[in-house]
């Protein structure tokens, strides 16, 4: 049965685990908007966890039927691909020696498990957008990876932008915003749905905001948590923030030579957006059949032993693509 953390919440009958989804949730917008397909079932004694899907690459389509005649078949296309599953999380010691320190026990155990929190998050995060794992066995690709290529790849050279990227750092009339509106609104429309979210860095999102103030298309809310949310349209607009143990942003900025073979050198400053349609039928995650979601292990003081583990643990999990059309990059924003 399909499941959430919000879901998984329900089932948790322990307040720590109840405390360690909530901050799973509140930190990361991937993993409170993921639905997970736990369906995966070891069997045969192997050491590796698989799920196998058939990935959407074109759409179906309909016509009208004249009176004594037959419908052109066509049938849409489908290619099998495989995630391996992985458990994600960390593990951190406490000497006992601080367990007879009243509070301090209990401090060092909750800060500790915030901090595994917030390293797995950002480690999720960032391997949903930069996952290869042609670099990083364990993992997975990210939709970096998986959409370079594909119909939902919008590259400015090739919608008509000589130079290869779109420079939106000077834009100040309404004139210029609706000429970047028409980037943005083609790169929406390359998908099979209207997306759940666009994520970005804090200087693209920021450069994309004032297009969409300009355009009257900028709108604030607030999420399930009560925090301001601003949005394009009505699709929010989200900052993954930093890397795990890093204060490099998620999506950062990078120097590419956007125009390709064409007579321009590289450009410093070009951000990346990417927009997600989440759900069974588009992008969702793959977890294993009857064991949840995430897991605590507390240090043990009544036992012998100087120094006590403690471990915080999700999954094992992985992200699908199930519909390329699911998910959208726009590449080359100048953002500084």
């Amino acid at each position: 049965m399909p499941t959430s953390l919000a879901e998984a919440r329900n089932n948790a009958t322990d307040d720590l685990d109840l405390t360690v989804i909530d901050e799973f949730r509140k930190s990361s917008d991937i993993l409170d908007r993921l639905t997970f397909d736990n369906t995966v079932n070891p069997t045969g004694g192997g050491d590796t966890l698989t799920y196998g899907y058939r990935r959407l690459i074109t759409q179906a389509n309909a016509d009208f039927r004249p009176l004594n005649t037959e419908y052109t078949p066509a049938e849409v296309q489908t290619q099998r691909y495989t995630v391996d599953l992985t458990p994600l999380g960390g593990s951190f010691r406490i000497d006992r020696v601080i367990s007879r320190i009243g509070p301090a026990a209990s401090g060092a155990v909750a800060l500790n498990m915030s901090q595994k929190i917030k390293a797995s998050r950002a480690k999720f995060a960032d391997a949903v957008i930069n996952g290869d794992k042609g670099t990083e066995t364990a993992g997975f690709d990210g939709l970096s990876k998986i959409l370079t290529g594909t119909d939902t790849e919008y590259l400015p050279l090739a919608n008509g932008v000589a130079t290869g990227y779109l420079d939106w750092t000077s834009i100040g009339d309404k004139a210029a915003a609706l000429a970047a509106q028409r980037h943005i609104d083609a790169w929406l429309a390359s998908m099979d749905d209207t997306p759940d979210v666009i994520y970005g860095n804090a200087k693209t999102l920021a450069i994309f905001k004032t297009v969409a103030a300009w355009t009257d298309q900028l709108d604030k809310g607030t999420d399930a948590f009560g925090r301001p949310v601003t949005s394009y349209n009505g699709i929010p607009l989200i900052d993954l923030k930093s890397k795990a143990g890093s204060n490099a942003p998620v999506i950062g900025l990078v120097t590419r030579d956007p125009d390709g073979a064409g007579g321009g050198a590289n450009v410093s400053g070009l951000g990346d957006l990417y927009a997600i349609r989440y759900g069974l039928d588009g992008f969702h995650g793959a977890s294993v059949a009857s064991v949840p979601l995430v897991q605590t292990w507390l240090p043990d003081f009544n036992s012998s032993g100087a120094v006590k583990l403690g471990e915080v643990e999700m999954g094992p999990l992985a992200p699908v693509l199930k519909a390329t059309r699911a998910a959208a990059v726009l590449r080359n924003i100048k953002s500084v």
